[in-house]
């Protein structure tokens, strides 16, 4: 209800005074640039049309996209033309009868504070949707991308794999589907090109807003995924990608050692990717004794332990943020900077070979980052999770573990027998509308302002309140306040309690873990 012409109006002109104001503040006499982008939804390109004519007639230059692509190219376009200001019309993962408008800076990372703020000051002094067009001397100009930058992204796209020579004479038959979004622009010829045999479920190649063969265009929920499941028994597949309609997250499903297709975690396919990813730069020795101290691993508290305690075994550093990708975007922005400005001149124009080397001589080398929630990372030419980029990489650990004459649930198999098993249960209370709001947050407060002491006859030996602590991560950075609660109990068990940034749900994760067995 709240994303309309009249909102999106004060969201965008809000927004480019604000960029203004911030070029003008850095003596830069020039027009803001921005890069806009949409996804299949109701309205998205109408929306995205809107904010590319706004801006125009604002004084302002946009890169508009012909068509709906991902989330994560708009990411990466914004980076490669050296824009100002991103802006993506989408939902996500979220139902039919939602739409959004996600906004990115020009380090390529979603808004996060100070800016945050100071864009919503200028949203807030508008109280009208009417605005007076520049003359057209003064106007900007509305570019058309389309697909020279998809090549561009491609190619880049293509340096996630660290062992290329493992998908030659390979081939192994995948189902995708797009559940109604944009990732078919990239996934479907990217796989082909790296030597897939690939499938995709014909009633969802249909780019449609209302995804009409599912309940939600999850990719984190099994009944989103079932018709590419049923169609790999039918042919006989391997495996199953699916990616939600801006195509940041993924989520798969592999044929297990027994035959049956296995669905995997978003925990577990994180932890399996960057096992992998960390393992093989230890072996081709890019990471080495000497330069591990500064590769990093980022996670979120609300991610599996798993992932740490195998960083730990490599001796790569773990750093831990709160929910949303924009925390890990900050961290790879942070170390971008780190690198002396001399040497990271024309940063976005260097190939992965060469921002590898300069970050881990001189600042942080992002080995990989993930979320439970299906996201995840493993470059930092991107500033936000990416699913096209996900599923590269997980194609490169089906085809290493066909090299091992192995499954992919042999190789996280081979995971718990050396680190211990790791289970995690994630689950959500749905509350809509304003009374449901009210009752998230009065269910928030009540954990934060009557803790349990104990829970199922075990004690609470820690609780870590996000709301009111002061709360530094593994570098020294303050962790921004948030409703969120963490308990540990005497047996090791920890459960996490928050409201959700995106949806009507309170969400409980539950975290257990094992040591291997002798």
């Amino acid at each position: 209800a709240t994303m309309n012409f009249y909102n999106l109006n004060r969201a965008i002109r809000g927004f480019i005074a604000y960029l203004k104001r911030d070029l003008e503040d850095a003596g830069e006499g020039r027009r803001p640039v921005f890069v806009i982008a949409h996804d299949t939804r109701h309205f998205s390109a109408e929306f995205a049309g809107y904010c590319g004519k706004v801006c125009a007639e604002l004084g302002c230059d946009a890169h508009l996209f012909d068509g709906p692509r991902s989330t994560p190219e708009l990411s990466f376009a914004l980076r490669q033309l050296g824009a100002d200001g991103g802006v993506v019309l989408t939902a996500s993962h979220n139902p039919a009868q939602d739409n959004g408008f996600k906004a990115y800076y020009r380090d390529g990372g979603q808004i996060v504070e100070p800016h945050a703020q100071r864009i919503m000051e200028e949203v807030n002094t508008l109280v009208s949707d009417s605005y007076e067009a520049l003359p057209n001397q003064e106007r900007g100009t509305v570019h058309v991308l389309g697909a020279e930058m998809d090549q561009q992204y491609m190619l880049r796209l293509k340096k996630n794999l660290l062992a290329p020579e493992l998908l030659e004479g390979r081939p192994a038959k995948v189902v995708y589907t797009n559940l109604h979004g944009t990732g078919g622009w990239i996934v479907v010829p990217m796989l082909r090109e790296l030597g897939f045999e690939v499938f995709t479920v014909a009633e969802q190649d249909t780019q449609d807003g209302a995804f009409p063969t599912v309940a939600s265009p999850n990719p984190e929920n099994a009944a989103a995924l079932q018709k590419a499941i049923e169609l790999a028994e039918e042919i006989g597949a391997d495996a199953v990608i699916g990616t939600d309609p801006d195509c940041d997250r993924m989520g798969v499903a592999v044929r297990a050692a027994s035959g049956d297709m296995q669905l995997l975690s978003g925990n577990q396919i994180g932890t399996l990717l960057a096992w992998y990813r960390i393992k093989t730069y230890c072996d081709k020795g890019i990471i080495t004794e000497s330069n591990r101290s500064r590769a990093t691993l980022i996670k979120t508290f609300v991610t599996t332990d798993f992932q740490s305690a195998i960083a730990r075994h490599y001796g790569i550093g773990v750093v831990n943020t709160l929910t949303g990708f924009k925390y890990i975007g900050e961290k790879l922005r942070k170390y971008e900077e780190a690198v002396p400005a001399q040497k990271r001149a024309n940063y976005c124009s260097l190939d992965e070979e060469k921002t590898r080397a300069l970050r881990l001589e001189y600042s942080k080398f992002f080995v990989f980052g993930g979320e439970e929630s299906y996201g995840y990372l493993g470059s930092d030419f991107v500033r936000d999770k990416d699913g096209n980029g996900s599923v590269v990489m997980f194609a490169e650990l089906a085809a290493f573990a066909m090299s091992e004459g192995k499954h992919v649930t042999d190789l996280l198999d081979d995971l718990y027998q050396q680190f211990g098993f790791y289970h995690e249960l994630n689950t959500h209370l749905v509350m809509e509308g304003a009374e449901g709001a009210v009752k998230i947050a009065g269910l928030a407060e009540s954990y934060s302002t009557h803790p349990p002491s104990s829970i199922g006859g075990v004690d609470v030996v820690k609780v870590r309140d996000f709301s009111r602590e002061e709360i530094f991560d593994e570098e020294g950075d303050r962790i921004p306040k948030t409703g969120m609660m963490m308990i540990t109990l005497a047996d090791g068990r920890r459960f996490a309690i928050r409201p959700s940034g995106t949806e009507p749900k309170i969400k409980f994760y539950l975290f257990g873990s094992g040591a291997p067995e002798p």
